[in-house]
């Protein structure tokens, strides 16, 4: 069993501090990169007429590199080199498929650690915090715990009986899997592409533009470690301009996907649009959005909750599938936490992910900026909720929105309902005797079942919201905010509008992307036609 990835503290006068300083000053000060993307063999920038900048998100005027954009041509490309590497890359032994993987994972812990998250850092945005758990431990846990779990698969066998000797061939799918990753996670991204290949499937990688600076990164970790030209693809491009090749063609295989909900299931349409077209029905895995909850009983101990909240939300300004969005809190409780709440909300430090001394940063872009500035203003201009805490933005340096929060006593109000991916935590004050009914409130005010707490010192209280809000959260948490999911810790994914909850860093997502194939042999086999009855 694989150990979880220490997280370093990055503390003043720590060695690893001063690596990651030097990193991030040659990074920035360096001129604009050309971004590339893989097709087989060759590592280029896209043929496409757009050209996409990858800025800093907190300071917007600096240039990191560029994108060019795939086009359907470069999209054919890397399909055909996936499916030309397939039989190959599936028939390689297990062990040396892991063997590239677990390399790999060596080298991000090692010497590629400063570097990666160096580069999540300036193009997505992340504190030092963020970036660590996130493209440094997480995605060496993933790569290392993801060969265990395989290795259980493969273990996996049938019984005998007398004279009979069954066996499970694991085979890799037929075709290649599509992977389409967000730009919130650099270990997302390096986990959906690289999950599929380890059991044998060649990839089609298509990153959000906005993480294509680590992404790049993690192209440079993946050929260090020897993985063969071909198996992952990485194709830069909006989406319709290679989904439209990778959905059209005979040989797609599955889908692995985090994203949007809206996404997903146009992606699920235009599969079922193509079904008669494929060799075999595809694999479709996906993790959507969430509208994540934190539930308060009377009971619960104020401090935990207000640094529950506070944490829950607004790290990484809650670009998270699993911040914490909306809360019910009992009027006891708001009562004794609002003004220690309110204040230290308003006292959060936001700015440059350089500056260590920032809790967090700027928004990923500009479309994310102008949705989260229109949900703070359709607030402040609604009767039935009120902005007691942050509300405002600036978009002058960086794309900045300071921690919100927002209060109604309304509990279908748009707040508890529509999910912002912000910084924004909607509050609903229940009176404390209604403790059983708000479970109902939290149950049915989403369409999403992602991630969610309770927060209590009353164990049947526990055990109520626990049972009443069982479909509610594919990741549920007791005293603790519903964000920061372990690999190999707590598998995560939800169901729902959250996805197809095959929950990753676990083998049942492993198992999505091997197609088994049972075999029997007979030792001796019969050689009379006749049975004992028939004399």
């Amino acid at each position: 069993m694989p150990v979880n990835e220490p997280v370093k503290t990055y503390a003043p006068g720590s060695p690893e501090r001063a690596e990651l300083e030097s990193a991030l000053k040659e990074l920035a000060d360096a001129e604009p990169l050309e971004l590339t993307g893989t097709f087989g063999a060759e590592r280029r920038p896209g043929r496409g007429e757009d050209r996409y900048e990858v800025r800093m998100p907190s300071d917007t005027a600096h240039v990191l590199g560029y994108v060019q954009q795939a086009n359907h041509a470069d999209a054919e490309q890397a399909v055909a080199a996936a499916v030309a590497v397939s039989r190959e890359w599936g028939e390689l032994p297990y062990d040396q498929r892991a063997a590239i993987f677990l390399r790999a994972a060596d080298l991000i812990a090692g010497p590629f650690r400063a570097w990666i998250n160096a580069a999540t850092m300036l193009g997505q945005g992340k504190t030092v915090q963020q970036a660590e758990i996130d493209s440094a431990c997480e995605l060496a846990d993933f790569l290392r715990f993801n060969a265990h779990f395989a290795q259980e698969i493969y273990a996996n066998q049938p019984q005998n009986s007398a004279g009979v000797w069954n066996r499970m061939d694991y085979r890799p799918l037929e075709g290649f899997v599509y992977a389409i990753t967000p730009f919130n996670f650099t270990a997302i991204a390096g986990n959906l592409p690289t999950s599929a290949a380890l059991m044998g499937n060649p990839v089609l990688w298509k990153p959000a533009l906005t993480q294509m600076f680590a992404a790049e990164v993690i192209v440079d970790v993946l050929r260090a470690a020897g993985l063969p030209d071909g198996v992952i693809n990485l194709v830069p491009g909006h989406g319709k301009e290679v989904s439209d090749v990778a959905l059209a063609h005979s040989d797609l295989a599955g889908i692995h996907f985090t994203g949007s909900t809206r996404v997903f299931q146009g992606l699920w349409s235009q599969v079922g649009a193509n079904i008669a077209n494929y060799r075999s029905y595809p694999r479709i895995v996906g993790e959507t959005g969430g509208k994540d909850f934190v539930l308060a009983h009377p009971s619960a101990d104020p401090e935990m909750v207000t640094t529950a909240l506070i944490r829950g939300a607004f790290e990484y300004s809650g670009q998270k599938c699993s911040a914490a969005s909306r809360a019910y809190l009992p009027r006891s409780l708001w009562n004794a936490i609002s003004d220690d709440l309110i204040a230290q909300t308003e006292a959060l430090k936001v700015g440059d992910v350089r500056d260590f001394s920032n809790f967090t940063s700027a928004v990923i872009d500009e479309r994310a900026f102008d949705k989260l500035s229109g949900a703070i203003e359709t607030a402040r201009s609604s009767s039935d909720a009120q902005i007691v805490a942050g509300g405002s933005y600036d978009r002058s340096e960086g794309w900045y929105v300071r921690p919100t929060l927002i209060t109604s006593d309304n509990p279908k109000q748009d707040i508890f309902v529509t999910e912002y991916f912000g910084p924004i935590l909607g509050i609903h004050v229940y009176e404390d005797a209604d403790f059983d009914s708000v479970l109902d409130a939290v149950d049915t005010a989403s369409a999403y079942a992602l991630t969610g707490s309770i927060l209590a010192t009353d164990r049947k209280a526990v055990e109520l919201a626990q049972q009443r809000l069982r479909f509610t959260a594919g990741n549920f948490y007791i005293n603790d905010k519903p964000t920061g999911a372990v690999v190999g810790q707590q598998p995560f994914g939800g169901a729902r509008a959250s996805g197809t909850n095959d929950k990753a860093g676990s083998m049942w997502n492993l198992m999505r992307w091997v197609s088994p194939r049972a075999i029997k042999e007979t030792l001796v086999p019969p050689t009379a036609t006749g049975y004992p009855h028939m004399d």
